[in-house]
């Protein structure tokens, strides 16, 4: 049967003189409990690290071994089998860099120690990705030691697969039987006709840190020649020829980006995909968005080039995909089939690893940036506790049975829309309404929030539906929908912010029928209430654990319409939130406030409370990944960082590049902004409010649209 791995994302990567450490920013470094986590998945192996940089970060010969020998023992008694890696995108420790003569011998070095400290471990990957690190190191200059060279890129690719040959012969002297488990991202690269010369040279590039360690550099070889050019020593290249460092498993990885296209045509493209070779520009895309090469990209295309090349065992020892829980989710099913098929005609893939068991941070940015963008996976440690979520559950099912199963996975991922491509001629999308399991429906009634809930969910490949309350029990035995999202008391919620004096109420029996309606079924159902059920004067943001102090009459049905909802259906997952911004149609307090300060109008604030603006398709996107998780029960889904609401207007003409509203008049002493203990998830504010002002700019007149 085919194996489920998992993995730790665990990156030491050295940035100028700073440090990016994964397995310190995912926090995983103070959990121990995290493996009982693991095992708790039903996983029987697992990719860990002990790498050279933690070990030894000063002094080859000041080992501090304590964190892995507790974290290793921990394995050893839950029965996990690790297999370790020992440098992972990294460029060694201080004392040593990818293109210094001595790193091999110094991970070799450190490759013996490990085995004679843990000589029950047989399983190693000495350095991850090979390949793709001296690319991201040697040539782009995005890691240390910041090259940007052919010489440079090949010389580490070399000295990083003479350590892994020198490892493991050192690990083998003591464990004879260790394998080696080669990690490298495979992709391939198509193009235009007039750049198929570059894409034959890329095509060729993807292969050499595998052709090396598989003996295939020889004379004869069309990168030998180009090493020897680079300043790599013949005597080097023969090391390899004997097939000593052939991967016992080859492991791939693969991404969505692993696989480009070029062509001369800018003008069809984003200009941040601008490039070229120096010679000539071109852009440089994500081939998965190329309408013609649909049947030539993805996983399964990949791995049997992979395989007939090598003819060795394969794994793959990689997946992750850092978005919504559903493409998540659709992800990992694609690749499962792909390898699913693979192994039944005979190939010989033994698993596929759940990478980033517990997140990743700021890996949209190759670890560039330092903005906390975090990435869930099986678990997503902003709960107070790690929290299991879809994918976790995914993991269970695939240990268990073999077999993936959710509602999501019956429309494709973005991978597989039609709305995926660039320059696409007008293509409907695919309609998924009439699959069994496969829509949301969306309880009429909510106006435009309604309209903006149902965009995002098109756009996540949910298929909503937008359902009357009198058709609700009629959709709900369809077998077509498997949640149901009712927003219909955002709006009479804005109205009751703008005019604290009306005398606006929450529909407290209608919440109340839907959430029996959808309890019967057995179906999930995502609500949303208000802050107005707390009253701000507990002088810190309200928790979902606080006792409701209703703020004025409609916070006080708006708690009597959550209790309803709640009685009728216990696993409804009730969002409160606080002042929505982000209408389709720019009629909220945001879009006001742009509107009259664009047009020179004094936008005074007279209310000073401390408030949690939230950007609505932040918090539409949050909650249905929850709902996606499996959440229940009252969740406070806010944008992090309370500010007044002046200081929300302030914010708002600073990102649109206008005049500063009027001052405030003093602050009222109340404090009604939100936070969560459950978990989180939100962004930050000051990033909500800059993705929303770039998002309306076409509706902000004048020269201020342009600056």
């Amino acid at each position: 049967m085919l194996e489920v791995w998992g993995g730790i994302e665990c990156s030491i990567v050295r940035v100028g003189d700073g440090w990016r450490d994964q397995v310190a920013e995912t926090r995983h470094r103070d959990r121990p409990n995290d493996l009982d986590r693991v095992a708790s998945l039903g996983l029987a192996t697992l990719r860990y690290p002990v790498l050279w940089e933690s070990v030894a970060p000063e002094d080859p010969d000041a080992c501090d071994w304590a964190w892995h020998d507790d974290r290793l023992a921990r394995l050893t008694r839950l029965g996990i089998t690790p297999i370790v890696g020992l440098i992972h995108h990294g460029s060694g420790p201080r004392y040593t860099t990818l293109i210094d003569p001595g790193f091999s011998h110094g991970l070799a070095r450190h490759a013996g120690r490990v085995a004679a400290r843990y000589p029950w471990i047989t399983a190693f990957t000495p350095v991850n990705e090979p390949l793709t690190t001296a690319r991201f190191a040697g040539l782009y200059g995005h890691w240390y030691p910041h090259a940007r060279s052919e010489d440079a890129f090949l010389r580490m690719v070399i000295n990083q697969c003479r350590a892994t040959l020198l490892a493991m012969r050192a690990i083998r002297a003591i464990t004879p039987g260790a394998q080696l488990i080669q990690t490298e991202d495979v992709g391939k690269t198509f193009s235009t006709p007039a750049l198929a010369g570059q894409a034959a040279y890329e095509n060729e590039r993807r292969w050499l840190s595998l052709d090396l360690l598989c003996g295939r550099v020889d004379p004869a070889h069309p990168w030998h020649a180009r090493l020897l050019a680079a300043g790599v020593s013949r005597s080097d290249l023969d090391a390899f020829l004997g097939g000593e460092a052939c991967p016992d498993v080859i492991g791939v990885n693969h991404y969505l980006t692993s696989e480009r296209y070029l062509d001369e045509e800018l003008g069809t493209y984003p200009s941040h995909l601008h490039g070229g070779n120096g010679r000539r520009l071109y852009a440089d895309v994500e081939a998965v968005r190329i309408r013609h090469l649909a049947a030539l990209t993805g996983p399964k295309a990949r791995l049997t080039e992979v395989w007939e090349r090598y003819r060795r065992p394969l794994a793959v020892t990689e997946v992750h995909h850092g978005c919504t829980r559903d493409d998540q989710l659709r992800w990992l099913f694609t690749v499962w089939d792909a390898v699913s098929d693979l192994h039944e005609a005979g190939v010989p893939v033994r698993a596929v690893t759940l990478w980033s068991l517990f997140g990743a941070v700021d890996w949209n940015s190759l670890l560039l940036r330092r903005d906390g963008r975090y990435e869930p996976g099986a678990f997503d440690i902003r709960s107070p506790e790690p929290r299991l979520t879809a994918l976790g559950r995914a993991a269970q099912d695939l240990v268990q049975t073999g077999r993936m199963c959710h509602p999501v996975l019956a429309s494709p991922g973005w991978w597989g829309r039609a709305d995926r491509f660039y320059a696409a001629a007008p293509t409907a999308l695919a309609d998924s309404v009439g699959i069994p399991g496969s829509s949301v429906a969306i309880l009429a009634g909510a106006g435009p929030y309604g309209a903006s809930i149902a965009r995002i969910c098109e756009v996540r490949g949910l298929a909503p539906r937008l359902v009357d309350e009198a058709a609700l029990a009629a959709t709900l035995d369809d077998g077509q929908t498997w949640a149901v999202i009712d927003a219909t008391s955002l709006a009479p919620a804005a109205a009751a912010k703008r005019y604290p004096g009306g005398t606006f109420r929450a529909d407290i029996r209608a919440g109340a029928r839907v959430a029996g309606l959808c309890a019967r079924a057995g179906r999930p159902l995502l609500t949303f209430s208000s802050d107005l059920v707390f009253d701000g004067r507990l002088g810190r943001p309200a928790l979902e654990s606080d006792p409701l102090q209703p703020a004025c009459p409609y916070g006080m049905s708006e708690a009597e319409r959550e209790a309803g909802i709640l009685s009728a259906h216990p696993r409804a997952l009730v969002a409160r939130t606080s002042i929505v911004f982000g209408l389709d149609d720019g009629r909220d307090e945001a879009g006001w406030i742009l509107a009259d300060l664009a047009a020179r109008r004094r936008w005074r604030v007279t209310r000073t409370e401390i408030v949690s603006p939230t950007y609505l398709p932040d918090l539409v996107h949050a909650a249905l990944d929850l709902v996606i998780d499996g959440e229940t029960g009252p969740w406070h889904l806010v944008n992090e960082g309370e500010t007044s609401r002046a200081g929300f207007a302030a914010s708002l003409a600073r990102a649109a590049g206008l005049p500063p509203p009027a001052p405030p008049g003093p602050w009222d002493g109340r404090n009604t902004a939100l936070a969560s203990a459950r978990g989180r998830v939100m962004p930050l504010l000051g990033d909500a409010v800059a993705a929303y002002v770039a998002a309306c700019r076409p509706r902000v007149p004048g020269r201020h649209a342009a600056e």
